[in-house]
């Protein structure tokens, strides 16, 4: 583990103390819990952001021609309303 000094804003500081305190948990602990929360959708975001630019650079068209025109299998089928 590391140590890690930062600094912040009386406002926040107090705010992160009085929700520490709520959930029953260190400072420390609402820290990591809101800096892991924070990297985890940071990377997710830039994972489908790359999957969307690989997406862009599919021949759909092609994908499409190689399935089969057939009707689906009874228990594949949609029941008409």
């Amino acid at each position: 583990m590391s140590t890690l000094s930062i600094r912040l804003p009386n406002s926040l500081h107090q705010h992160a103390k009085r929700l520490a305190e709520s959930e029953g948990i260190s400072i420390n602990q609402l820290v990591s819990s809101a800096l892991a929360e924070k990297l985890s959708a940071l990377d997710a975001e830039r994972y489908l952001r790359e999957r969307v630019e690989r997406g862009h650079n599919v021949a759909i068209d092609t994908i499409l021609a190689k399935v089969p025109d057939v009707p689906p299998e009874e228990h594949d089928r949609l029941s008409e309303r």
